[in-house]
């Protein structure tokens, strides 16, 4: 798991030359634009929740002793919660929309690595590519979400919510690294097999994760370049992957 791990996180080092080098820039506009807008909205929602929330979760406090003191820590539990749901909401909505841009990116990095421009894999459309980001995303989506609460509440136990936190972080680089193999993976195969796919190198999915998530802490810079460095890394080593399993002599013809 850990070597696997690191070969995730190790992919990203030729990623900014790799995409100046197959001229990829112009592909990531439109995932850019989409990104912004999205981190704007969560950000100006998560400002005016945080506090809300605050102070719906201090009502259970119900003495006077101690009451200022729980509603500071109620008030900064309640902005951890919306910046953990922001997030996922934040990643699986730009993951999903961008997919119909980012599969030819991962096309082009495939073929570029292979040596081969045409591989006998499926031909997908713009609206199947766009369905099947959204599918994968919102499948992601549902699961973290039903991961991350239960998780969320173990932030009122202490040393107990020490280990909650990593485990959160863990979990959200396994479905953004997930989201970034898919681009690649949504050619070669069906939608099961590919969830099986991850599951096996789910490793090699939390490594580029983790960059993904350190990459949104970056102010401004952060949301602009996390899709195109993220994906060309999963690109690059998903390609690794397939090759390792000769899955190109046995591409999948059929479609989803």
């Amino acid at each position: 798991m850990i070597k696997n791990i690191l070969k995730g996180i190790q992919a990203y080092s030729g990623a900014f030359t790799l995409i100046s080098k197959l001229k990829l820039w112009k592909y990531f506009f439109i995932p850019i634009i989409i990104s912004v807008i999205t981190a704007t909205l969560i950000v100006f929602s998560a400002y005016g929740l945080s506090d809300n929330i605050g102070h719906f979760i201090a009502k259970v406090w119900i003495w006077d002793w101690g009451k200022e003191t729980f509603t500071s820590i109620s008030t900064f539990i309640g902005a951890l919660i919306i910046f953990a749901i922001g997030l996922i909401l934040y990643k699986h909505i730009i993951m999903g929309l961008s997919a119909p841009f980012m599969s030819p990116v991962s096309e082009k990095i495939e073929a570029y690595l292979t040596g081969t421009e045409k591989h006998h894999h499926r031909n997908t459309s713009f609206q199947e590519q766009l369905w099947r980001g959204i599918r994968i995303n919102a499948r992601n989506l549902i699961k973290e979400l039903l991961i991350t609460i239960p998780l969320l509440l173990l932030k009122f136990i202490p040393i107990v919510n020490i280990f909650s936190t990593a485990l959160l972080i863990f979990i959200q680089a396994y479905y953004a690294g997930f989201g970034n193999m898919d681009y690649t993976l949504e050619r070669h195969f069906k939608y099961k097999e590919s969830i099986e796919f991850v599951r096996k190198y789910r490793g090699v999915a939390i490594g580029n994760g983790l960059v993904f998530i350190l990459f949104l802490f970056i102010p401004i810079i952060g949301i602009i370049l996390v899709l195109p460095l993220s994906v060309t890394a999963a690109s690059l080593k998903t390609v690794n992957l397939l090759e390792k399993e000769n899955r190109f002599e046995n591409a999948i013809m059929t479609k989803p």
